[in-house]
């Protein structure tokens, strides 16, 4: 009888208790000579017969009876083959999971496959897929695709539930990247994924942030005929919520009912909840509207979502009018509710109220968990009430709150927060008294505060002392180092720290590289910043968006737009989705430069990518159009951001006034009296522009005005404001004025120097009053300031008519000394 046996490529088995290769051995080549011999189908205990175990050549070893363990494994390759034979695989599978698990010397696949390869060729494919479920009952995903993949190679396949359960597990375990990698690796060997496997792989790759590569699957399984599953439209629109493309969130609920699907509470609570976090809640509510059009009530969810939003709008009256209809609908707000109402009264200022609600829910019995007070406390320290945050916290103590880390460490990074480094440490004291352990977050509030405020020996000393305590530092204890050290352009020892990090088997994260390579553009020194991305290419740390953007950023400073785009190109290659910040980089570089119509195609992008053009971009386009000189542009964008709702800020009035000067005074007064109208208060910049164009357009009684509400608002008035008023006063021929005007520039600790007496001079001038005009370039001569050329001649000129020649001729004299030509 001759023997046959069947060749599979080595797979490695990583178990619970090491690493061990095998050789798996399908049923698709023989390598006996002698394929006729047949095992005895009437005796189900009879092992296959080979001739002997010498003529089957196995990699494990070369001589298979010198292996002490061999015995076993024959035994348990007998009992498999028995079981699979008579069809109990679920025992076959348990007793696979015992030989795995087990802690005896025989424990691993790769002591029993190739025997039973060897011995029972014909149950490979029953026993591949045994030990397949087995891997997976065991959640040994790495094993079970390793496996996988070896099936597939032998025509094998699992059936497409188990396929299901593995896609299950990788998604039960964040394990996001190998989802879509195994994703692919099925589609590329010709397996057609179900709708349950695409809906695994659209979630994988919004959990990693990759809408594109989300929305590419979803059109896929269209393309396939596989309809999109309400979770798969849920996933969808959720991805774009989280990233505030509220325009494709919009779409992709719309064409779920275009399709005659339903939303379902799911879908409707995602969408609002996106609304309220892009701050729109008219559409929010309108949604919670159409909700009960279609008879489905908003849950407590929903309720939370639009009370978020609209305490974060500071809309209180409002949340207060929501938490009545909600309980007069049933529910009962929770914990969550309440820490949602703490946050939104904090955020209006009223500290006040939210310890009254606090006192109120506590009497109406509400469980405040500790989460829901930590938000309180945590609110109130933000708020710089850490004192009335401690003083609540010893009231509860008193009533038999048992503080827990959590709180504690609130009240330190409270302290730390406003500054009362003593107070931090006492609260940390308290603690140890209280039989607690400060833990790394203690100490971490801490060494942010020492490098905050640059003291970072004192950094360091907490960092010993954290150390030796026993508490282990974090990742964000060194990255809080590296951005102290980077702030204070200590780029040596920020290298030496990431060196730490390693050495202390702490791997720098997507946060340690960003945060060096942030710091290194700030300062321009942009050729580091590459070498330090490149090196974390290089360890496999994944760069995010935020990281392109601070380098197409720092070349967009720099004006390097062709190497700011070479980058923006790679961050499209690598399916990373370029946001709002990204693209705003880009526009207000291209203006710099003068480059109007491709700023203005980008910001057309914005739109198409289902962002929203924000505040940023509109000024960025203002200053473009008002630098190359066409304001009426400026002023056409300003309308047409004021339409779609997004309010201008100081800025867009700067760069309006400043280039409207030459528009006209009636359209700068429109400007300053709609900017009144806003929350927005004038400043020295708005004041200074406006003084100087009513100067130049002969009103230097409005001028004045404006000046005087400069100093009745406390706005610090600079040389330029003075200039301008100076200008004014002597063209009019204000001797005392322009006088009183410089003795109170001079008490200002603004000392008048060259420009400025250039400008009494040539006012004077042109008044016609050389006179004055004499007296002040005499000043102006014995501190040292040289007239300039043109306003020397209007002197001499002047000074010649008026028959003064002497004065003329000491002029030329002294200008011809100073090498000024005249």
């Amino acid at each position: 009888m001759g023997s046959h046996g069947y060749y599979l490529p080595r797979i490695t088995i990583t178990r619970r208790f090491g690493t061990h290769p095998f050789i798996f051995i399908p049923s698709s080549q023989p390598f006996s000579s002698d394929s006729t011999s047949t095992p005895n189908q009437n005796n189900p205990n009879q092992v296959e017969q080979v001739s002997s175990l010498q003529e089957v050549t196995l990699s494990t070893t070369n001589n298979q009876h010198s292996n002490p363990l061999e015995p076993l494994c024959l035994e348990l390759v007998q009992k498999l083959r028995v079981l699979l034979q008579q069809g109990r695989t679920c025992a076959a599978e348990s007793l696979i999971k015992s030989v795995i698990l087990s802690k005896s010397p025989f424990s691993s696949p790769s002591d029993l496959i190739p025997l039973f390869s060897v011995h029972s060729p014909s149950l490979n494919h029953v026993f591949s897929k045994t030990l397949f479920m087995a891997f997976l009952d065991l959640k040994m995903t790495d094993d079970a695709i390793r496996l996988c993949t070896s099936m597939k190679k032998n025509g094998v396949v699992p059936a497409v539930g188990t396929l299901n359960f593995l896609f299950k597990l990788l998604m039960s375990s964040k394990e996001f990247k190998k989802t879509l990698d195994f994703f692919s690796e099925l589609v590329e060997s010709g397996i057609q994924p179900d709708r349950f496997m695409y809906g695994k792989a659209v979630e994988a790759a919004i959990k990693l942030g990759k809408m594109n590569k989300a929305c590419h699957l979803v059109c896929c399984m269209k393309k396939k005929g596989i309809n999109p599953t309400f979770f798969v439209y849920n996933v969808i629109i959720s991805g774009f919520c989280k990233e505030k493309k509220m325009v494709d969130a919009q779409k992709i609920f719309d064409e779920m009912i275009t399709k005659n699907m339903s939303p379902n509470l799911v879908t409707y609570n995602t969408i609002i909840n996106g609304y309220c976090k892009a701050g729109k809640l008219d559409k929010a509510f309108s949604l919670k509207e159409r909700m009960k059009l279609e008879n489905l009530g908003p849950n407590l969810v929903t309720y939370n979502s639009l009370l978020s939003g609209l305490c974060k709008a500071r809309e209180m009256e409002e949340a207060k009018k929501l938490l009545l209809e909600m309980e007069t609908y049933g529910f009962a707000p929770d914990g969550f509710t309440y820490s949602i109402l703490f946050d939104g009264y904090l955020r209006s200022g009223d500290g006040e109220a939210s310890v009254v609600l606090f006192e109120e829910a506590v009497k109406k019995g509400v469980r405040i968990n500790e989460y829901t007070f930590c938000i309180l406390l945590n609110g109130l320290c933000k708020d710089g009430k850490t004192e009335k945050a401690e003083e609540i916290l010893t009231k509860l103590m008193m009533n038999g709150l048992v503080p827990n880390e959590i709180i504690f460490n609130v009240l330190v990074d409270g302290y730390c927060r406003k500054g009362n480094i003593d107070g931090a440490i006492s609260i940390i004291q308290r603690m140890e008294n209280q039989g607690l352990t400060p833990n790394c977050i203690t100490f971490n509030s801490l060494i942010h505060k020492f490098c905050e405020i640059k003291e970072m020996d004192k950094a360091e000393e907490w960092l010993r002392k954290m150390i030796e305590r026993e508490v282990c530092p974090s990742i964000e204890t060194y990255n809080t180092l590296l951005d102290g050290y980077g702030r204070m352009h200590l780029f040596d020892r920020c290298f030496q720290v990431l060196e730490e990090m390693e050495s202390k088997g702490i791997k720098p994260n997507v946060v340690s590289y960003g945060t060096l390579i942030n710091c290194l553009c700030k300062v321009g020194r942009f050729i580091e910043a590459e070498a330090v991305f490149a090196d974390m290419d290089g360890k496999g740390v994944f760069p995010n968006a935020q990281i392109y953007n601070m380098l197409i950023d720092c070349n967009c400073t720099s004006g390097k737009m062709q190497d700011a785009f070479k980058t923006f190109d790679e961050m499209i290659d690598r399916d990373i989705t370029p946001t709002l910040a990204t693209y705003n980089s880009l526009i207000n570089g291209l203006c710099k430069k003068g480059r109007m119509i491709e700023a203005e195609e980008l910001a057309n992008q914005i739109t198409n990518s289902g962002l929203t053009p924000d505040v940023i971009t509109y000024n960025s386009l203002i200053s473009g159009y008002c630098s190359s000189g066409n304001p009426q542009k400026g002023l056409e964008l300003y309308e047409t951001m004021k339409k779609q709702g997004i309010n201008p800020t100081l800025k867009t009035y700067h760069l309006l006034i400043s280039g409207c000067s030459k528009v006209g005074l009636d359209t700068m007064e429109k400007l300053f009296n709609e900017m009144l109208h806003t929350d927005l208060a004038p400043d020295r910049v708005v004041y200074k522009e406006l003084i100087f164009c009513y100067v130049e357009n002969g009103d230097v009684q409005r001028a004045f005005v404006l000046y005087n509400k400069m100093i009745v608002e406390g706005v610090l008035l600079d040389k330029i404001t003075y200039n301008s008023l100076i200008l004014g006063c002597s063209r009019g021929g204000k001797v005392t004025e322009v006088r009183k005007l410089v003795e109170d520039m001079k008490a200002r600790g603004l000392t008048p120097k060259t420009d400025t007496y250039n400008i009494l001079v040539k006012g004077f001038c042109e008044f016609g009053d050389y006179i004055e005009a004499h007296a002040w370039y005499k000043e102006m001569s014995e501190k040292k300031f040289l007239l300039n050329s043109s306003v020397c001649n209007q002197l001499i000129d002047g000074l010649k008519r008026e028959g003064r020649f002497q004065e003329a001729r000491l002029i030329l004299s002294e200008t011809d000394v100073k090498g000024l030509n005249v």
